[in-house]
Protein backbone atom coordinates (compact mmCIF):
# COMPACT_ATOMS: atom_id res chain seq x y z
CA UNK A 1 0.00 0.00 0.00
CA UNK A 2 2.96 2.73 0.46
CA UNK A 3 4.08 2.27 -3.11
CA UNK A 4 0.47 3.69 -3.62
CA UNK A 5 0.79 6.56 -1.08
CA UNK A 6 4.48 7.18 -3.35
CA UNK A 7 3.12 6.61 -7.30
CA UNK A 8 0.50 9.02 -6.27
CA UNK A 9 2.41 11.72 -5.06
CA UNK A 10 5.13 11.56 -7.69
CA UNK A 11 2.12 11.56 -10.86
CA UNK A 12 0.89 14.57 -8.35
CA UNK A 13 4.61 15.99 -8.77
CA UNK A 14 4.64 15.48 -12.28
CA UNK A 15 1.38 17.15 -12.85
CA UNK A 16 2.60 20.27 -11.57
CA UNK A 17 0.41 19.96 -8.36
CA UNK A 18 1.47 22.10 -5.46
CA UNK A 19 3.16 20.01 -2.81
CA UNK A 20 0.51 20.49 -0.36
CA UNK A 21 -1.77 19.11 -2.74
CA UNK A 22 0.22 16.38 -3.56
CA UNK A 23 1.05 15.70 0.01
CA UNK A 24 -3.23 15.34 0.93
CA UNK A 25 -4.42 14.18 -2.34
CA UNK A 26 -1.82 11.22 -1.74
CA UNK A 27 -2.77 10.85 1.77
CA UNK A 28 -6.15 10.52 0.67
CA UNK A 29 -6.32 8.19 -1.94
CA UNK A 30 -3.84 5.82 0.92
CA UNK A 31 -6.73 6.39 3.27
CA UNK A 32 -9.41 5.26 1.28
CA UNK A 33 -7.87 2.29 0.40
CA UNK A 34 -6.82 1.35 3.61
CA UNK A 35 -10.56 1.88 5.23
CA UNK A 36 -9.15 4.65 7.73
CA UNK A 37 -11.38 6.76 8.93
CA UNK A 38 -10.83 10.33 7.21
CA UNK A 39 -11.09 11.86 10.98
CA UNK A 40 -7.22 11.00 11.10
CA UNK A 41 -6.78 13.78 8.66
CA UNK A 42 -7.66 16.55 10.48
CA UNK A 43 -5.93 15.28 13.88
CA UNK A 44 -3.08 14.35 12.32
CA UNK A 45 -2.71 17.49 10.70
CA UNK A 46 -3.56 19.91 13.46
CA UNK A 47 -1.13 17.98 15.90
CA UNK A 48 1.46 18.51 12.88
CA UNK A 49 0.78 22.52 13.27
CA UNK A 50 0.17 22.70 17.11
CA UNK A 51 3.98 23.45 18.30
CA UNK A 52 4.63 26.37 19.91
CA UNK A 53 7.81 27.53 17.77
CA UNK A 54 5.98 27.64 14.81
CA UNK A 55 4.44 30.27 15.90
CA UNK A 56 7.96 32.45 15.15
CA UNK A 57 7.39 31.45 11.40
CA UNK A 58 4.40 33.98 10.53
CA UNK A 59 6.03 36.08 12.99
CA UNK A 60 9.50 35.91 10.88
CA UNK A 61 7.73 35.92 7.30
CA UNK A 62 5.57 39.32 8.32
CA UNK A 63 9.03 40.93 9.86
CA UNK A 64 11.14 40.01 6.92
CA UNK A 65 8.33 41.67 3.95
CA UNK A 66 8.01 44.77 6.29
CA UNK A 67 11.86 45.18 6.06
CA UNK A 68 11.67 44.75 2.29
CA UNK A 69 8.96 47.47 1.66
CA UNK A 70 10.20 49.28 3.93
CA UNK A 71 13.55 50.01 2.06
CA UNK A 72 15.92 47.57 3.68
CA UNK A 73 16.81 45.88 0.42
CA UNK A 74 17.84 49.15 -1.33
CA UNK A 75 19.57 50.25 1.84
CA UNK A 76 21.55 47.12 2.43
CA UNK A 77 22.72 46.94 -1.60
CA UNK A 78 23.22 50.84 -1.16
CA UNK A 79 26.15 49.70 1.40
CA UNK A 80 27.54 46.44 -0.13
CA UNK A 81 28.37 49.13 -3.29
CA UNK A 82 29.54 51.44 -1.23
CA UNK A 83 32.00 49.02 0.56
CA UNK A 84 33.04 46.80 -2.55
CA UNK A 85 31.38 48.74 -5.35
CA UNK A 86 34.95 49.98 -6.83
CA UNK A 87 36.36 46.52 -7.20
CA UNK A 88 36.19 44.89 -10.53
CA UNK A 89 32.96 42.69 -10.87
CA UNK A 90 31.63 45.25 -7.42
CA UNK A 91 28.27 44.78 -8.49
CA UNK A 92 28.49 41.72 -8.30
CA UNK A 93 30.16 41.24 -5.30
CA UNK A 94 27.70 43.62 -3.58
CA UNK A 95 24.91 40.91 -5.18
CA UNK A 96 26.95 38.59 -2.88
CA UNK A 97 27.12 40.80 0.21
CA UNK A 98 23.57 41.64 -0.10
CA UNK A 99 22.64 38.59 0.14
CA UNK A 100 24.82 37.26 2.93
CA UNK A 101 23.45 40.92 4.85
CA UNK A 102 19.51 40.39 3.69
CA UNK A 103 19.89 36.29 4.76
CA UNK A 104 18.75 37.42 8.25
CA UNK A 105 16.00 39.13 7.87
CA UNK A 106 14.50 37.15 4.83
CA UNK A 107 15.54 33.91 6.09
CA UNK A 108 14.17 31.95 3.07
CA UNK A 109 16.52 31.54 -0.87
CA UNK A 110 13.35 32.27 -3.16
CA UNK A 111 12.48 35.78 -1.71
CA UNK A 112 16.16 36.42 -1.66
CA UNK A 113 16.26 35.39 -5.35
CA UNK A 114 12.89 37.96 -6.03
CA UNK A 115 14.11 41.04 -3.39
CA UNK A 116 17.49 41.72 -4.58
CA UNK A 117 17.40 40.13 -8.04
CA UNK A 118 14.60 42.63 -8.99
CA UNK A 119 17.21 45.53 -8.29
CA UNK A 120 20.61 43.97 -8.89
CA UNK A 121 19.77 42.11 -12.10
CA UNK A 122 18.93 45.16 -14.11
CA UNK A 123 21.28 47.13 -12.80
CA UNK A 124 24.24 44.63 -13.48
CA UNK A 125 22.91 44.23 -17.50
CA UNK A 126 22.38 48.30 -17.54
CA UNK A 127 26.13 48.06 -16.37
CA UNK A 128 27.74 45.70 -19.06
CA UNK A 129 27.35 42.34 -17.15
CA UNK A 130 26.71 39.38 -19.29
CA UNK A 131 22.74 38.50 -18.35
CA UNK A 132 23.38 35.31 -18.07
CA UNK A 133 25.82 36.11 -15.40
CA UNK A 134 23.68 38.22 -13.60
CA UNK A 135 21.06 36.07 -12.48
CA UNK A 136 23.62 33.40 -12.37
CA UNK A 137 25.25 35.29 -9.73
CA UNK A 138 21.93 36.49 -8.13
CA UNK A 139 20.81 32.75 -7.66
CA UNK A 140 23.59 31.13 -6.04
CA UNK A 141 24.25 33.60 -3.57
CA UNK A 142 20.02 33.60 -2.50
CA UNK A 143 21.34 30.09 -1.12
CA UNK A 144 23.18 31.53 2.00
CA UNK A 145 19.92 33.08 3.03
CA UNK A 146 18.66 30.02 5.11
CA UNK A 147 22.37 29.13 6.32
CA UNK A 148 23.14 32.40 8.22
CA UNK A 149 20.80 33.37 11.24
CA UNK A 150 18.18 33.43 11.72
CA UNK A 151 16.69 31.20 9.38
CA UNK A 152 12.62 30.05 8.65
CA UNK A 153 13.78 26.30 7.55
CA UNK A 154 16.30 25.65 10.62
CA UNK A 155 12.91 26.56 12.38
CA UNK A 156 11.24 23.46 10.60
CA UNK A 157 14.22 21.22 11.25
CA UNK A 158 14.58 22.03 15.19
CA UNK A 159 10.83 21.72 15.25
CA UNK A 160 10.90 18.01 14.07
CA UNK A 161 13.81 16.75 15.86
CA UNK A 162 13.63 18.98 18.95
CA UNK A 163 16.76 20.06 18.80
CA UNK A 164 17.75 23.40 20.11
CA UNK A 165 17.04 26.67 17.41
CA UNK A 166 19.62 28.55 19.49
CA UNK A 167 22.29 25.89 18.22
CA UNK A 168 21.05 25.39 15.27
CA UNK A 169 21.02 29.14 14.45
CA UNK A 170 24.86 28.68 15.43
CA UNK A 171 25.71 25.98 13.78
CA UNK A 172 24.77 27.59 10.42
CA UNK A 173 26.91 30.83 10.56
CA UNK A 174 30.27 29.54 9.87
CA UNK A 175 29.14 27.58 6.92
CA UNK A 176 27.18 30.30 5.62
CA UNK A 177 29.44 32.80 5.34
CA UNK A 178 32.28 30.59 4.49
CA UNK A 179 29.52 29.76 1.28
CA UNK A 180 28.77 33.29 0.70
CA UNK A 181 32.76 34.53 0.59
CA UNK A 182 33.87 31.64 -1.49
CA UNK A 183 31.05 32.66 -3.63
CA UNK A 184 32.88 36.39 -4.03
CA UNK A 185 36.15 34.50 -4.64
CA UNK A 186 35.21 32.90 -7.52
CA UNK A 187 32.96 35.85 -9.03
CA UNK A 188 36.49 38.15 -8.71
CA UNK A 189 38.45 36.36 -10.61
CA UNK A 190 35.54 35.72 -13.77
CA UNK A 191 34.89 39.39 -13.13
CA UNK A 192 38.66 40.38 -13.64
CA UNK A 193 39.00 37.97 -16.89
CA UNK A 194 36.01 39.04 -18.18
CA UNK A 195 36.96 42.83 -17.62
CA UNK A 196 33.56 43.54 -15.76
CA UNK A 197 33.41 46.93 -14.99
CA UNK A 198 33.97 48.40 -11.40
CA UNK A 199 31.79 51.37 -9.72
CA UNK A 200 34.19 54.65 -8.64
CA UNK A 201 35.66 54.36 -5.19
CA UNK A 202 33.20 55.70 -2.48
CA UNK A 203 34.45 58.38 0.25
CA UNK A 204 35.04 57.35 3.85
CA UNK A 205 31.69 59.56 4.08
CA UNK A 206 29.52 57.67 2.05
CA UNK A 207 30.48 54.58 3.58
CA UNK A 208 29.88 56.05 6.67
CA UNK A 209 26.48 57.20 5.81
CA UNK A 210 25.74 54.04 3.93
CA UNK A 211 26.31 52.03 7.47
CA UNK A 212 24.63 54.76 9.43
CA UNK A 213 21.40 54.02 7.35
CA UNK A 214 21.63 50.22 7.26
CA UNK A 215 22.33 49.61 10.94
CA UNK A 216 18.86 49.77 12.04
CA UNK A 217 18.34 46.77 9.55
CA UNK A 218 21.25 45.05 10.66
CA UNK A 219 20.80 45.42 14.23
CA UNK A 220 17.03 43.65 14.23
CA UNK A 221 19.41 40.16 13.51
CA UNK A 222 21.68 40.36 16.28
CA UNK A 223 18.40 41.38 18.57
CA UNK A 224 17.13 38.12 17.24
CA UNK A 225 19.63 36.09 17.36
CA UNK A 226 21.86 37.35 20.53
CA UNK A 227 18.69 37.55 22.34
CA UNK A 228 17.81 33.22 21.34
CA UNK A 229 20.90 32.23 22.08
CA UNK A 230 21.12 34.07 25.55
CA UNK A 231 18.34 33.06 26.63
CA UNK A 232 16.58 36.14 26.76
CA UNK A 233 13.37 34.75 24.62
CA UNK A 234 11.77 32.05 22.88
CA UNK A 235 12.26 31.95 19.25
CA UNK A 236 8.69 32.91 18.94
CA UNK A 237 8.66 35.92 21.26
CA UNK A 238 11.67 36.76 19.20
CA UNK A 239 9.23 36.62 15.99
CA UNK A 240 7.02 39.35 17.96
CA UNK A 241 10.05 41.47 18.59
CA UNK A 242 10.82 41.66 15.09
CA UNK A 243 7.69 42.58 13.41
CA UNK A 244 7.02 45.33 16.44
CA UNK A 245 10.66 46.20 15.60
CA UNK A 246 10.27 46.15 11.43
CA UNK A 247 7.17 47.95 11.70
CA UNK A 248 8.98 51.05 13.92
CA UNK A 249 12.16 51.00 11.82
CA UNK A 250 10.32 50.95 8.30
CA UNK A 251 7.93 53.58 9.25
CA UNK A 252 9.44 55.98 11.68
CA UNK A 253 13.65 55.42 10.27
CA UNK A 254 13.03 54.34 6.54
CA UNK A 255 9.45 56.12 6.41
CA UNK A 256 8.85 54.04 3.92
CA UNK A 257 5.73 51.88 5.37
CA UNK A 258 2.43 53.69 5.35
CA UNK A 259 -0.70 52.44 6.46
CA UNK A 260 -1.57 50.84 2.88
CA UNK A 261 1.67 49.28 2.43
CA UNK A 262 1.53 48.11 5.52
CA UNK A 263 -2.20 46.10 4.94
CA UNK A 264 -0.66 44.78 2.41
CA UNK A 265 2.50 43.08 3.46
CA UNK A 266 0.21 42.02 6.39
CA UNK A 267 -2.14 40.22 3.99
CA UNK A 268 0.79 39.09 1.98
CA UNK A 269 2.57 37.45 5.20
CA UNK A 270 -1.15 35.91 6.05
CA UNK A 271 -1.41 33.79 2.79
CA UNK A 272 2.25 32.93 2.92
CA UNK A 273 2.14 31.57 6.34
CA UNK A 274 -1.72 29.69 5.63
CA UNK A 275 0.05 28.11 2.78
CA UNK A 276 2.94 26.85 4.97
CA UNK A 277 0.52 25.63 7.90
CA UNK A 278 -1.57 23.45 5.27
CA UNK A 279 1.77 21.98 3.71
CA UNK A 280 3.38 21.55 7.21
CA UNK A 281 0.23 19.64 8.34
CA UNK A 282 -0.20 17.76 5.65
CA UNK A 283 3.08 17.02 6.01
CA UNK A 284 2.63 15.84 9.17
CA UNK A 285 0.01 13.05 8.27
CA UNK A 286 2.50 12.00 5.10
CA UNK A 287 4.71 11.05 7.85
CA UNK A 288 2.69 9.29 10.37
CA UNK A 289 1.85 6.87 7.39
CA UNK A 290 5.53 6.40 6.49
CA UNK A 291 5.85 5.34 9.74
CA UNK A 292 2.62 3.13 10.62
CA UNK A 293 3.72 1.09 7.12
CA UNK A 294 7.58 1.29 8.80
CA UNK A 295 9.58 3.12 5.68
CA UNK A 296 11.67 4.97 7.87
CA UNK A 297 13.20 1.82 9.36
CA UNK A 298 12.94 0.24 6.07
CA UNK A 299 15.35 2.70 4.20
CA UNK A 300 17.79 2.98 7.15
CA UNK A 301 18.19 -0.70 7.21
CA UNK A 302 18.96 -0.81 3.48
CA UNK A 303 21.40 2.07 3.54
CA UNK A 304 23.01 0.85 6.86
CA UNK A 305 23.13 -2.87 5.73
CA UNK A 306 24.86 -0.96 2.03
CA UNK A 307 27.58 0.22 4.29
CA UNK A 308 27.83 1.86 8.00
CA UNK A 309 30.84 3.73 7.14
CA UNK A 310 29.61 7.57 8.42
CA UNK A 311 31.18 9.10 4.83
CA UNK A 312 29.73 6.91 2.83
CA UNK A 313 26.16 6.99 4.31
CA UNK A 314 26.07 11.01 4.80
CA UNK A 315 27.51 10.63 0.49
CA UNK A 316 24.18 8.49 -0.07
CA UNK A 317 22.11 11.00 1.90
CA UNK A 318 23.83 13.79 0.16
CA UNK A 319 22.89 12.80 -3.41
CA UNK A 320 20.04 11.90 -2.35
CA UNK A 321 18.90 15.26 -1.05
CA UNK A 322 20.66 17.16 -3.74
CA UNK A 323 18.02 15.69 -6.19
CA UNK A 324 15.11 15.92 -4.05
CA UNK A 325 16.27 19.80 -4.03
CA UNK A 326 16.18 20.25 -7.43
CA UNK A 327 12.74 19.45 -7.56
CA UNK A 328 10.76 19.85 -4.13
CA UNK A 329 10.21 22.96 -2.15
CA UNK A 330 12.92 23.28 0.80
CA UNK A 331 10.51 23.09 3.67
CA UNK A 332 8.39 20.10 1.87
CA UNK A 333 11.66 18.10 1.41
CA UNK A 334 12.52 18.80 4.97
CA UNK A 335 8.85 17.44 6.76
CA UNK A 336 8.93 15.03 4.53
CA UNK A 337 12.84 13.52 4.80
CA UNK A 338 14.79 15.60 7.81
CA UNK A 339 13.22 12.74 10.55
CA UNK A 340 13.74 9.95 8.38
CA UNK A 341 17.44 10.59 7.43
CA UNK A 342 18.18 11.95 10.69
CA UNK A 343 17.75 8.42 12.23
CA UNK A 344 19.74 7.21 10.09
CA UNK A 345 22.75 9.67 10.34
CA UNK A 346 22.66 9.27 13.91
CA UNK A 347 22.88 5.72 13.66
CA UNK A 348 26.41 6.31 12.21
CA UNK A 349 27.41 8.37 14.70
CA UNK A 350 26.58 11.72 12.96
CA UNK A 351 26.18 14.76 15.81
CA UNK A 352 22.23 15.81 14.97
CA UNK A 353 23.37 19.29 14.81
CA UNK A 354 26.00 19.01 12.00
CA UNK A 355 23.40 16.47 9.84
CA UNK A 356 20.88 19.83 10.04
CA UNK A 357 23.61 22.05 8.30
CA UNK A 358 24.30 19.05 6.09
CA UNK A 359 20.92 18.47 5.11
CA UNK A 360 20.14 22.34 4.65
CA UNK A 361 23.10 22.87 2.67
CA UNK A 362 22.02 19.93 0.26
CA UNK A 363 18.46 21.32 -0.46
CA UNK A 364 19.71 24.98 -0.70
CA UNK A 365 22.01 23.63 -3.80
CA UNK A 366 19.52 21.70 -5.30
CA UNK A 367 17.49 25.08 -5.76
CA UNK A 368 20.54 25.99 -8.47
CA UNK A 369 20.58 22.87 -9.31
CA UNK A 370 19.63 22.10 -13.33
CA UNK A 371 17.38 21.36 -14.74
CA UNK A 372 14.40 22.38 -12.18
CA UNK A 373 16.08 24.27 -9.63
CA UNK A 374 13.26 26.97 -8.55
CA UNK A 375 16.01 30.28 -7.78
CA UNK A 376 17.09 29.07 -11.13
CA UNK A 377 13.48 29.70 -12.80
CA UNK A 378 12.94 32.78 -10.42
CA UNK A 379 16.42 34.21 -11.32
CA UNK A 380 15.90 33.68 -15.54
CA UNK A 381 12.58 35.27 -15.61
CA UNK A 382 13.95 38.41 -14.06
CA UNK A 383 16.59 38.70 -16.17
CA UNK A 384 14.47 37.70 -19.36
CA UNK A 385 16.79 34.73 -20.07
CA UNK A 386 16.35 31.33 -20.87
CA UNK A 387 17.20 28.74 -17.99
CA UNK A 388 19.80 26.85 -20.38
CA UNK A 389 21.92 30.08 -20.47
CA UNK A 390 21.42 30.53 -16.99
CA UNK A 391 22.20 27.10 -15.71
CA UNK A 392 25.66 26.83 -17.75
CA UNK A 393 26.49 30.69 -16.13
CA UNK A 394 25.59 29.04 -12.67
CA UNK A 395 27.40 25.88 -13.34
CA UNK A 396 31.09 27.04 -11.70
CA UNK A 397 29.15 28.81 -8.66
CA UNK A 398 27.41 25.13 -8.31
CA UNK A 399 30.89 23.67 -8.09
CA UNK A 400 32.07 25.75 -5.49
CA UNK A 401 28.94 25.23 -3.45
CA UNK A 402 29.19 21.21 -3.68
CA UNK A 403 33.25 21.97 -2.20
CA UNK A 404 31.47 23.65 0.60
CA UNK A 405 29.02 21.05 1.09
CA UNK A 406 32.08 18.46 1.16
CA UNK A 407 34.00 19.98 3.78
CA UNK A 408 31.30 21.25 6.27
CA UNK A 409 30.44 16.93 5.51
CA UNK A 410 33.78 15.86 6.02
CA UNK A 411 34.79 18.56 9.01
CA UNK A 412 32.16 18.68 11.60
CA UNK A 413 34.00 21.27 13.69
CA UNK A 414 32.71 23.99 10.83
CA UNK A 415 29.74 23.67 12.38
CA UNK A 416 29.62 22.71 16.01
CA UNK A 417 32.53 25.19 16.89
CA UNK A 418 30.22 27.67 17.53
CA UNK A 419 27.06 25.74 19.18
CA UNK A 420 29.92 24.13 21.55
CA UNK A 421 31.87 27.84 21.88
CA UNK A 422 28.42 29.28 23.22
CA UNK A 423 25.79 27.09 24.00
CA UNK A 424 27.82 23.85 25.68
Amino acid sequence: MIWILLAVFIICLLLRFPIAFCLGLSCLVFLLLKGIPLIVMPMKMYSGIDVFVLLSIPGFIIAGNLMNHGGLTEKIIGFCNHLIGHVRGGLALGNIGASMLFAGISGTAISDTASIGSVMIPAMKKEGYDAAFSAAVTASSSTVGPIIPPSVPMIIAATLSGLSVGKLFLAGALPGFLLGFSLMVLTYFIAKKRNYPKLERSTAKQILKGFVETFWSLLMTFIILFGIIGGVFTPTEASIIAVIYAFLVGSLVYKKLTFKTTMVVILDSMKTSASLMVLIGFANLFGWILITEQLPQLISSEIINFSENKYVVLLLINLLLIFVGTFMETIAALLILFPILLKVATAVDVDPIHFAVIALLNLMIGLTTPPLGVCLFVSSSIGKISIGKVSKAGFPFLLVSLLILTLVTLFPDLSLYLPRLFMD
